[in-house]
């Protein structure tokens, strides 16, 4: 055995303990060499080996939980991610291999707009050779401009385009408009009483908002009072809270989005959170239905094989479920409206039909079947 003294100080991660039991071992070893040990050099060098064979074994058990815990993960993740997660989506779903692909990527594209990643978004259009024409980027330009903006407290963009679309925006009932107004009112008031008079003359912009917000701009005005003294020191320091900028964030995109008919989150971010919600119940059907054999069960594009909870946050449209089968409606079978005014499925006014009339389930008023009228939510 042969240890080097430049081996042992090339490790400065070792505890000073041990390299000064290496040292002690290294010079007990030269000096002992050829001769006989004594008593003492005996017991120095059992006590070396035990302390060593201690913490060997010491990191050999450490290792050994560490190993075992690894493994575990590594099984969870065999466990729970399944290699065959295509089997639970239906053929029928996508006309072709062709379809799927743009279908994904334009899901991609749009996301990638939406959150303001331009360059990335302009970069997979040349290297998946997508056609996008300028009209469906130029929303997502103008709302992504008007944030970064609104990101550096600048509020003359956000306000040209809200004064331009005031009408549209007074159609959702939007308060976008009087809320960058009073943003823009209360930086004015942040100057102190240098600003006083400018802030006067800027809260006409409140007139056509007064109806509404009342309360709000009598707040406003009476923060003047306290100008000379400092609002930050006043009764109406909450006003120069900085999550007004959040709020003025989040209710311009909110607003705007709705104005250009878009969703406020990605369809590819939406898409994402509900097949972490539907995927572990799908690949339990999934299973169900290779094991008993069921062929037919999923045969529809726009249908699950079972009905699946996500929550209100994805719900973006009115559904109807028939009183009468307590099917929810579909495009081949939907809600037709009769003339007593109660509504039923296609499905189960064909079931209803005797002789040629039909006598409503709830009245029971006698109609003929040809008078009912389609409904769309």
């Amino acid at each position: 055995m042969c240890f080097s003294v430049h081996h042992i100080r090339s490790h400065p991660s070792r505890s000073r303990p041990s390299r000064h039991l290496l040292f002690v071992f290294v010079r007990t070893h030269s000096a002992v060499q050829g001769t006989p040990l004594s008593a003492t050099l005996s017991l120095v060098m059992s006590q070396c080996c035990r302390k060593i064979k201690d913490t060997v074994q010491k990191l050999a058990s450490d290792h050994k939980d560490i190993h075992s815990s690894v493994s575990r993960v590594g099984k969870a993740i065999d466990r729970n991610f399944d290699s065959e997660i295509c089997g639970v989506v239906s053929d029928a779903v996508w006309d072709s291999r062709e379809k799927q692909q743009q279908t994904l990527q334009m899901a991609i594209l749009e996301h990638l707009y939406q959150q303001g990643m331009l360059s990335v978004a302009e970069e997979l259009c040349q290297e998946s050779t997508l056609n996008v024409d300028l009209d469906f980027k130029q929303p997502f330009l103008e709302l992504n401009r008007i944030l970064e903006a609104l990101h550096e407290q600048d509020l003359g963009p956000a306000l040209e385009w809200a004064v331009s679309h005031r009408q549209r925006l007074l159609e959702l009932n939007s308060s976008l408009e009087f809320k960058l107004h009073r943003l823009q009112f209360i930086r004015l008031l942040a100057g102190g009483p240098e600003k006083q008079l400018e802030a006067l003359s800027y809260a006409r912009h409140f007139q056509p908002f007064a109806h509404v917000h009342q309360r709000e701009i009598q707040v406003m005005m009476g923060s003047l009072v306290y100008l000379q003294l400092g609002l930050e020191k006043s009764p109406y320091c909450h006003l120069l809270d900085n999550s007004h900028w959040a709020e003025i964030c989040e209710t311009f995109t909110r607003d705007a989005c709705s104005l250009l008919g878009l969703s406020v989150e990605s369809p590819l971010s939406v898409s994402f959170a509900s097949g972490c919600v539907a995927l572990p119940v799908l690949m339990n059907i999934k299973a169900v239905m290779e094991q008993r054999q069921c062929s037919g069960v999923w045969s529809h594009k726009d249908e699950l094989p079972i009905e699946i909870e996500l929550g209100m946050k994805c719900w973006y449209h009115s559904v109807f479920a028939c009183p009468i089968l307590r099917q929810q409606t579909s495009d081949s079978n939907p809600p037709i409206k009769l003339i007593c005014g109660h509504v039923i499925s296609r499905d189960a006014l064909n079931k209803l039909i005797n002789g040629g009339k039909l006598k409503c389930p709830y009245c029971p008023m006698e109609q003929n079947p040809a008078d009912g009228k389609r409904i769309i939510f």
